[in-house]
């Protein structure tokens, strides 16, 4: 039967015929929306197949308490019969639903499979269906809902369609019933036919505005003297349908509806323009202050509801593509979130509403909201932090911060495992990431408070807000991190370890920070202050010395010599971090972001000559005859000739040079190498007179980087042991040297001297210089002896000399590292007590030996896997992981040969893996799995057919049995380098090939 009732619909509201040219459009639509009904009633009455629709239609009818027979307005009988007919397919709607939800299951033997559709409920309407009923909503909209509404309550007909301002000119407002139970009467039966979910949805799709502004009308507005009054009953139950229908609603729509409710442009000059689709504004008027205040009651409720904010972000943005309208309509957003309304009852009873829904802006994860949410958010809480501090502090940064704060205030006591999880702090860190970032404080902060909070990243400045005692970060299982209750550790080394990996680790992350400040001075004013800070130091530590020989220990009491070393300890302290930061910027940091502009770099040079002018007041000139000290200096004046060697050279720039004209005449006449003397004071002819006087050599002392367009302000300065950026007079020096002269300083007990003679003769044996061939011997037995050497700076040259001399020289000397790997040093000057220490050394030389190996590593690394097995079996934990980890490095690289090699290679691995007590041993085999892996690649499952599932079952065994977290972390990171190789070979990657082949 819903097929008669919408054939009957059909047939009310099928499309108008086109008007003669005598008849006007109201005439025409008066005759149409006649002739429609009257043919209407016939087939109801002849037509077989709608009879049963004409008998519903007349119980509704007999039911409606609103219709009424005596009208003669032609438009108002023609919406009747439409809502007769609204209410007729509703009633009989309801009804087959309620039959259909109440029919029994079906019999045992016609059970369901999954793959069968469920029966469709008889609501559904198809495409076609829902458009003829649209088209009957429509009708009842234009002719008996809109032309009842007041000036400025909602979008008049005349705004929307010239078919609006023909319904307008066409309605009899005069002829019974009154305008106002008209009104009432449609908006009663649209809520009804709404009671029903299909049919609601494709009344408030289209018409939510129209029903929204006939209920505030009917519940809120003054009566006039004019009209018939509705009853006081009647208007309440009106509020109570809007009450009713704004909670029903998508939110969204309810607050989009309500601003345009509450807009509009105010009231024109009558005078200006006719009134017509062509003057909308005009038409339409303001909205009447009662309807503005009910508005904005409304549109406040929905904002303190819960996810109101969000219900009023997306009213207002969806829709939008980022652009600058977005932006202005963020903030306009904001604006309104900040301001507490009228009707709240207090500031503090808003804040704490709205606040935190403001926060769960910055958590959507489609890109598109993500974007304009993340930007109201953002709008909103910088204005609430400049607006009312207060507020935002309570509930806005405080929540916002909490898991940060827990990290400083955690009690073990309170926490005694975990005091914030994973989870909080990485939302908390993306929130504030999302709010502001340290690179846009860095940015916009004042140089002073920007360098102040640099050092405090830095360490360099004692930091308030540290990790509470007795905690750390630990890494959590989704790649993020928790803050753990630290576990009490026994091992003076482990927690030094600690500790300094730590430090190691924030000064990487402030590296990275400054990374990115790509276009900012504050990196180079960052340098520049800390080696002013060194210089000031230097020039100081002669006085400390001094007064440290003039001390009296013996009067001295124990608690004052106490306080006067710790007090020394803490300077020397000081002094490191100071270098170690220094240090790290240099290496990590590219010159052209230490050094950007010519002041700064005359700043660096101004700091380097003082610290040199100060090395020559020290005791007989002992810091300048330091050979690392000398060549520093000499490419710090490379630096500054490059700099005066340049095509222009401002005057801005001379004169910002003028204050390195007294360091250079102090270098130029006390500095004991003849070079730099003539340097400095050749420099400072060409800097005082302002490049009028140009020596002929200053060129050739700016050396060739003088053409690359970067040294034009920062040469390559920044390693002063490679002698990269050293003047050619220098290099010369280094050169001249015969090789006997640097054996000779690899033995000197001063360890810049030793250190530079191993790294020259490693220059010579990589180069095949003849005296270092013919030397080969002796040069091997001095790594060797320095391998012994206490200092990292002396035995990590000998490590790299003992690595190139094996690349060069393989054959014995790599069997004679071997037995030295397996038994201890085999020197006679070597120190039996330190023979772990070495050993551990040997298998650092070996393993760089494997990486540079090459294609030769077939054929030369037999002998090394067979030592680095036996190693496995070593006593000392120490050796085991180390032959465990060169054995990585060199299987990844064997390739094919490792296949006979496999069985046993598995067998060792498992049998470390699932046996060994210690930590350390198990981390390692697991990691030479992961290597194995990753340097086979698409060759695993070849190589190591046999071995594969022995492998994959240990690191599962670790992943769900290991007590140690970096083994099981090791072992999925595993696991997952097998899940790639395993998905490559299952399903390889498809290519679209095109071969060519030639028939016989």
């Amino acid at each position: 039967m819903t097929s008669e009732i919408l054939s009957a619909i059909n047939i009310l509201t099928k499309p108008l015929s086109e008007a003669s040219a005598q008849t006007s459009q109201q005439e025409a639509l008066n005759v149409a929306l006649g002739a429609n009904r009257a043919l209407l009633l016939e087939r109801l009455q002849s037509d077989g197949g709608l009879q049963r629709v004409g008998r519903l239609r007349e119980e509704v009818k007999a039911a409606a308490d609103w219709f009424s027979s005596d009208t003669e307005d032609v438009t108002w009988i023609f919406v009747q019969e439409c809502l007769l007919l609204l209410l007729t397919l509703t009633q009989h709607l309801t009804d087959e639903l309620k039959r259909f939800k109440g029919a029994p299951p079906p019999p045992a033997g016609k059970v369901r499979t999954p793959e069968m559709a469920p029966p469709l409920p008889p609501d559904v309407l198809s495409v076609s269906q829902q458009k003829t009923v649209t088209s009957a909503l429509q009708f009842v909209v234009s002719l008996g809902l809109c032309p009842y509404l007041s000036t400025g309550v909602g979008v008049p007909l005349g705004c929307r369609s010239a078919f609006g301002a023909v319904v307008e000119e066409l309605i009899q407002k005069e002829a019974p019933p009154p305008v106002g139970h008209r009104l009432l009467t449609t908006t009663r039966v649209l809520l009804q036919v709404a009671e029903l979910a299909t049919l609601a949805t494709l009344v408030f799709s289209r018409h939510l505005g129209d029903v929204m502004a006939a209920l505030c009308q009917l519940g809120y507005e003054p009566q006039r003297k004019d009209d018939q009054p509705l009853g006081t009953d009647v208007r309440q139950r009106c509020k109570e349908a809007l009450r009713s229908l704004l909670g029903k609603v998508y939110q969204p729509m309810v607050v989009k509806e309500l601003l345009i409710l509450q807009g509009g442009p105010k009231q024109s000059d009558p005078a200006e323009g006719s009134i017509g689709p062509g003057s909308s504004r005009a038409s339409r008027g303001s909205a009447p202050a009662w309807l503005r205040r009910l508005c904005g009651q409304l549109l406040s409720e929905r904002l303190m509801q819960p996810n109101g904010v969000q219900a009023v972000v997306r009213a207002i943005l969806e829709g939008g593509t980022g652009g600058d309208s977005d932006w202005r309509r963020s903030d306009a957003v904001a604006r309104i979130l900040v301001a507490c309304p009228q009707q709240s009852a207090s500031a503090d009873g808003y804040f704490s509403l709205v606040c935190p829904q403001i926060l769960d802006l910055l958590h959507f994860r489609d890109k598109l909201t993500a974007q304009q949410f993340q930007r109201v958010a953002t709008r909103a809480a910088l204005l609430m932090v400049q607006e009312r501090p207060g507020f935002a502090q309570q509930y806005l940064l405080t929540p916002l911060l909490a898991p940060l704060q827990r990290c400083i205030t955690a009690s073990v006591e309170e926490h005694p495992q975990v005091a914030v999880e994973e989870y909080e702090l990485t939302c908390c860190l993306e929130d504030v990431y999302k709010v502001t970032n340290v690179l846009r404080f860095l940015n916009q902060s004042e140089k002073s408070a920007a360098l102040s909070s640099m050092r405090q990243l830095s360490g360099l400045r004692e930091c308030k807000n540290d990790v509470a005692v007795g905690f750390q970060f630990r890494a959590g299982a989704d790649g993020g991190v928790r803050l753990n209750c630290k576990q009490t550790c026994s091992d003076e080394d482990e927690e030094l370890y600690e500790k300094l990996s730590s430090e190691q680790w924030r000064l990487e992350c402030l590296m990275h920070l400054l990374a990115q400040l790509k276009d900012s001075d504050l990196p180079g004013d960052f340098f520049l202050e800390l080696l002013q800070e060194l210089t000031s130091w230097a020039a100081t530590a002669d006085e400390e010395v001094k007064h440290e020989d003039e001390v009296e220990v013996a009067a001295m009491t124990l608690l004052k010599m106490e306080q006067q070393l710790l007090g020394e300890a803490e300077r020397q302290a000081e002094k490191l971090a100071l270098l170690q930061v220094l240090a790290v910027m240099v290496d990590c940091l590219h010159h052209d972001q230490l050094l950007r502009k010519t002041s700064q770099v005359v700043d660096f040079m101004a700091s380097l000559l003082q610290r040199a002018c100060v090395g020559l007041k020290g005791p007989s000139g002992a810091g300048v005859r330091n050979p690392v000290e000398s060549q520093t200096l000499s490419m710090g004046m490379g630096l500054l000739a490059t700099l005066l060697s340049a095509p222009q050279v401002s005057p801005e720039d001379y004169s910002c040079m003028q204050r390195l004209l007294t360091p250079l005449e102090a270098l130029s006449q006390q500095h004991p190498d003849v070079v730099i003397q003539e340097l400095a004071s050749n420099l400072r002819v060409v800097i005082a007179t302002h490049g009028a006087y140009r020596p002929e050599n200053l060129a050739d002392v700016a050396g060739p980087d003088r053409n690359d367009s970067r040294s034009q302000q920062a040469p390559q300065h920044h390693c002063p042991t490679d002698g990269g950026g050293a003047s050619s007079s220098s290099q010369a020096d280094l050169n001249d040297k015969p090789l006997s002269d640097w054996m000779l300083e690899a033995c000197d007990p001063d360890v810049p001297t030793r250190a530079v003679a191993l790294r020259v003769m490693t220059q010579m044996v990589r180069r095949r210089d003849p005296e270092a061939i013919q030397a080969q011997e002796k040069i091997f037995t001095l790594f060797l002896e320095n391998l012994e050497h206490e200092d990292s700076f002396v035995y990590l040259s000998a490590i790299q000399g003992l690595a190139v001399v094996v690349d060069s020289y393989p054959g014995r000397i790599l069997e004679r590292l071997l037995k030295d790997f397996q038994h201890g040093p085999s020197l006679p000057s070597s120190n039996k007590e330190r023979s772990l220490e070495t050993r551990l050394k040997v298998g650092e030389v070996l393993m760089r030996a494997s990486r540079a190996m090459g294609e030769l590593t077939p054929h030369l690394g037999r002998p090394l896997v067979s030592v680095f097995l036996q190693g496995t079996r070593d006593p000392d934990q120490s050796v085991r992981a180390s032959s465990l980890s060169n054995l990585g490095e060199l299987c990844q690289r064997l390739d094919y040969s490792l296949g006979p090699l496999a069985q046993e290679l598995s067998s060792c691995l498992t049998a470390l893996i699932k046996t060994d007590k210690e930590a350390e041993v198990r981390r390692a085999a697991v990691h030479v799995v992961a290597q194995l892996l990753r340097g086979l690649s698409d060759k695993t499952t070849q190589v190591l057919s046999d071995v594969l599932l022995d492998l994959y079952r240990a690191l599962k065994w670790v992943a769900h049995s290991d007590p140690d977290e970096v083994a099981v972390l090791q072992a999925q990171l595993a696991l997952e380098e097998l899940d790639e190789v395993m998905r490559r070979f299952i399903f390889p990657e498809q290519k679209l090939e095109k071969k060519i082949v030639v028939l016989p």
